[in-house]
Parts: C-alpha cells; sequence; structure tokens
C-alpha cells in the first residue's frame, strides 16, 4: 500500500514521489476542504472521490438548492486542476462544448479553437436541459476522452472528469438522457435534503458571513493535484479481487437483468464498473483488497441509472433502488 509512485507531486519545487499512503491523505483532506464550504453530503463528496480514482463520470441528481454546483465547485477548488463550467440550455449547440474551427483572416486558414470540454473537470450544470444532440456531443469525451472535430481527434487532457447535474422534479424544457449516455456515467449520485442540524448549520455559516460566491474567503484551498491521483490510482489497480468477488458482482448484475420489474438490467459495462468503484472504495478505507461490503457500499450508486424499469412497475412505486436492494438482499454473499 506505500509503494511509491515515479511521478512528481505537482507541487511547486517538489520532485518528491508521491507514496499511495500520502496519496490517500490527500484525498481525505480533499473531503475536508469541500466540508468547508458544502454541509451534510458526505455520500456525494466520497462518491466523488471514487469517481476521480476510477477515472469517471458522476452525474449529481437533486431538487434546486441543495449545492449540486457548489459540490463540484468546491471539489474544484480543492483540487489543482482545470476546470470549466457549461451552463447547459436549449439553445447550446455541440460546437459550444467540443470547439469548432474558426476561420482566421489573416493567414486566409481555418484553425480548431477548443471548447469547455478541454479541461480536467468540467461541471455540466442541468444536462438534462438542452437538446439530445448536444448531449450527445459529449458522448465520444466521456467515453474516448478524445474530440474529433473535421475528422481530426483531439485528446482531452488527463485526467478528465464529467460532473453533470440535472432536476428530477422540473421536466417541462427538459430532455431526458439516453439510457447510451446514462451507461457513460460511473456514478449516479442523489444529493439529498439536509437533516434539520445541518441546514442550522448551513444558516448559521451564511449568517457568519459565508459567500457560495467566494470559496477561497471560506478557506477551500487546493490539497491535492494530477501526481497525487495518479499515485492513488495506481495504488487502487493493485488492490486484490478475488473470483468469489468477482463472482459476486456478476451475480449482482444478472440478478437485475431476471427481475420482474425491469425491463433492462445493468450490461456488463456496469458490472465493470461496480468492480472498479469497490477497489477505489476498498483502497479509501485502507485495505488491498476488496470485500463484499465494498461492493454493496457502491452497488446503488453505480448501478441504479443503468436500470431500466417496466411502466406498470413505475406505476406501483418501484425504483431502481428498491430493486437493487432486493437483489442485494437476496444474492448469496461469498464467504
Amino acid at each position: 500500500m506505500s509503494a511509491p509512485s515515479s511521478v512528481p507531486t505537482g507541487k511547486a519545487g517538489s520532485t518528491q514521489p508521491v507514496t499511495a499512503d500520502a496519496a490517500r491523505a490527500s484525498l481525505e483532506a480533499l473531503r475536508s476542504e469541500i466540508a468547508k464550504a458544502v454541509v451534510g453530503q458526505d455520500s456525494a463528496v466520497t462518491g466523488l472521490a471514487v469517481a476521480l480514482l476510477c477515472r469517471g463520470h458522476v452525474l449529481l441528481e437533486g431538487v434546486p438548492g441543495v449545492a449540486k454546483t457548489l459540490l463540484v465547485r468546491a471539489l474544484a477548488a480543492s483540487l489543482e486542476l482545470d476546470t470549466k463550467r457549461v451552463q447547459f440550455t436549449p439553445d447550446l449547440m455541440p460546437s459550444d462544448v467540443t470547439g469548432s474551427l474558426v476561420y482566421d483572416a489573416r493567414t486566409a486558414q481555418f484553425s480548431f479553437q477548443p471548447g469547455p470540454a478541454f479541461t480536467n473537470l468540467l461541471l455540466a450544470d442541468e444536462i438534462n436541459r438542452t437538446p439530445p444532440k448536444t448531449q450527445a456531443s459529449l458522448l465520444e469525451a466521456m467515453e474516448e476522452r478524445t474530440v474529433t472535430v473535421d475528422g481530426t481527434p483531439r485528446p482531452l487532457p488527463d485526467p478528465f472528469l464529467v460532473a453533470a447535474t440535472q432536476n428530477p422534479v422540473e421536466y417541462e424544457g427538459t430532455y431526458p438522457l439516453p439510457e447510451a449516455q446514462l451507461d457513460r456515467f460511473l456514478l449516479k449520485l442523489t444529493v439529498h435534503l439536509p437533516s434539520r442540524e445541518d441546514e442550522i448549520n448551513v444558516l448559521t455559516r451564511h449568517a457568519d458571513g459565508f459567500d457560495p460566491r467566494d470559496l477561497k474567503a471560506a478557506g477551500v484551498r487546493p490539497v491535492a493535484g494530477p501526481a497525487d491521483l495518479e499515485a492513488a490510482r495506481t495504488a487502487v489497480a493493485a488492490t486484490t479481487v478475488h473470483p468469489e468477488i468477482a463472482g459476486y458482482v456478476v451475480d449482482i448484475c444478472r440478478a437485475t437483468r431476471d427481475s420482474p420489474s425491469v425491463s433492462l438490467g445493468v450490461s456488463p459495462r456496469g458490472a465493470t464498473a461496480l468492480l472498479s468503484t469497490a477497489r477505489a472504495w476498498a483502497w479509501l478505507t485502507g485495505r488491498d483488497y476488496v470485500t463484499p461490503d465494498d461492493v454493496k457500499a457502491l452497488a446503488l450508486p453505480t448501478l441504479r441509472h443503468r436500470i431500466h424499469l417496466r411502466p406498470e412497475a413505475q406505476m406501483e412505486g418501484v425504483t431502481p433502488d428498491s430493486v437493487i436492494s432486493a437483489v442485494l438482499a437476496h444474492v448469496p454473499v461469498p464467504r
């Protein structure tokens, strides 16, 4: 767990290698920094850290006013990474996200002008408010880490993470994400309303002068960089997965396909995603091997958006979360 990585820290004047333990400490500090701005969303913060380790993308769903955008902005402020924000609207064009060719009258040639997708952390705010063709402009970026314009593929920076937000209760003027794009998100995190105590804490902070538009004044500072992420990812890749655990993941995913409430269950891509997130969670909690509890802990956020319910099941109040919970309760746990 403490084997050093050969990459530099990225901090000014430092060329020392980053150990796995130091990388884990940086990610733990990341959670503390975000907590300076966001109260009571520990599970969402943990999900974002897992996504960073797995090179995955995150869909944040919650009603307006629960700090979805602030959560991503606080994550960006806690990382030594480039970040950009796109407010998705009905008139947004694909080139507004990926970039386009621009004619230069001085040289009489076309040159490529990169769009906001060329960043490390892209905040896609209210992604379901833009038409499908603009939503689809992110598909290649999310899956291949490249953007193709005029037949020329252009690689995106590494790391590259899309954090998209959407409102689950307002449907007028929205375009639901198709299953193919939902499947490209590693995690779907539900941002809940805070508890009474947490909401009092939020109001107290605002009464004391907290300004969500000024995270520097709140004391949020960069505590992790690309080298920390690279060292952490190397350690996660070395986390042991026993054959029984792999079989357990497969059994869970196959059981979702057999559920009478489901018309489309979890695909093999979903199974690999669950294995990846369970490994990352195991490493974050200080172990170099995956347990069934790690799989259970990440099953809901990793699989809930990969399940398509039958209409009659939806009318009866069945949800993807209830399907997954039932599957976890019935699939035998390896010993």
